[in-house]
């Protein structure tokens, strides 16, 4: 752990000035429930969950930023040096993983969006056992957090790729942590009791190193509909990615989600299908992977953003017994 996640950890809430025992319970039942929380969190937001006036929000913030040491500018050695933790998650294809340069990288967020039966879920799926993997595997010898939207998640499915891939069943099932979410706000909740687990974890032997939502934004398109509430969705949505990144940062940890599309009708040319969520999500993804559906059980994956990786695509086929080659 770092110092500055030891320095924010020790200091509860009620320790910032202006945070009486009733504002620190609406903000941990908000979700604030770190002094890291209330660092990265935006004055109105703040403002309408504690019931305090901007002002008193602003201050509150900056006092926690202190406290939290977030903030401040770092050389670009020390970024360095923090890149060399960064490690890869193998998909279970090889192709896969070329693609993305070895795998799915910890400490930042890889979307994977397409059609129905495009493989989305499946690829979540196979990450949740391949992060309990040993690392010369491609593993991460973690255990997975997975949020599930849809009612997607299978554990018979997981039974048949952990065999496949000649695990135990049982064992793997046991570190796979799944939460049903109802609603956005659920959704959002989610997230900050998965930091929770993952703080409970952190010393065992299997921490958490893969945060799966699946799917991001089922629940904000059924929620948010018309162009009038648009601006109130991807504010919400910018802050839950926000969380999920932070959660990727503090924990080294893969945070893939799944993403929705729709049918753009005026495309005369090329494919008509965009992701939802527009440019913040675009821009928040670290990496955004295009899967598409070809013969049989063979997959296309398409790399359409990356910081540093140039596009292109590989194929995969999803099989009984898993994502492989």
């Amino acid at each position: 752990m770092t110092k500055n996640n030891q320095t924010a950890k020790k200091i509860s809430l009620g320790d910032l000035p202006g945070v009486g025992p009733a504002t620190a319970e609406k903000l941990l039942e908000a979700g604030f429930s770190s002094i890291e929380a209330i660092a990265v969190a935006s004055p109105s937001d703040l403002a309408n969950t504690a019931d305090v006036g901007e002002a008193t929000a602003a201050k509150i913030i900056q006092a926690a930023r202190l406290q939290a040491e977030i903030g401040g500018f770092e050389t670009g050695d020390v970024v360095l040096e923090r890149r060399k933790k960064v490690s890869k998650l193998t998909t279970g294809s090889a192709a896969f993983d070329a693609l993305l340069g070895g795998g799915m990288e910890t400490q930042a967020i890889t979307e994977t969006y397409g059609e129905f039966a495009s493989g989305k879920t499946q690829v979540a799926h196979q990450l949740t056992i391949n992060v309990q993997l040993p690392r010369d595997s491609g593993g991460l010898e973690g255990s997975a957090i997975l949020i599930d939207t849809e009612n997607t998640f299978r554990p018979e499915r997981i039974t048949q790729m952990a065999e496949g891939a000649g695990m135990n069943a049982e064992e793997v099932l046991k570190n796979i942590h799944v939460a049903r979410a109802y609603n956005s706000n659920h959704q959002i909740l989610l997230v900050s009791t998965a930091s929770e687990l993952a703080e409970q974890l952190k010393d065992t032997d299997r921490p958490v190193k893969l945060l799966v939502v699946d799917s991001l934004t089922a629940h904000f398109r059924a929620e948010y509909v018309g162009r009038g509430t648009l601006a109130d969705r991807q504010q919400k949505l910018n802050r839950h990615l926000h969380e999920l990144m932070r959660f990727g940062d503090i924990n080294n940890a893969v945070v893939m989600i799944t993403n929705q599309v729709l049918a753009k009708p005026d495309a005369f040319f090329g494919d008509p299908t965009r992701p939802i969520g527009g440019h913040i999500l675009g821009h928040t993804a670290t990496f955004r992977i295009y899967l598409r559906k070809s013969k049989g059980e063979k997959r296309i994956a398409r790399l359409v953003d990356s910081p540093y990786l140039p596009e292109g695509e590989a194929v995969f086929s999803v099989t009984t017994e898993g994502v492989k080659d």
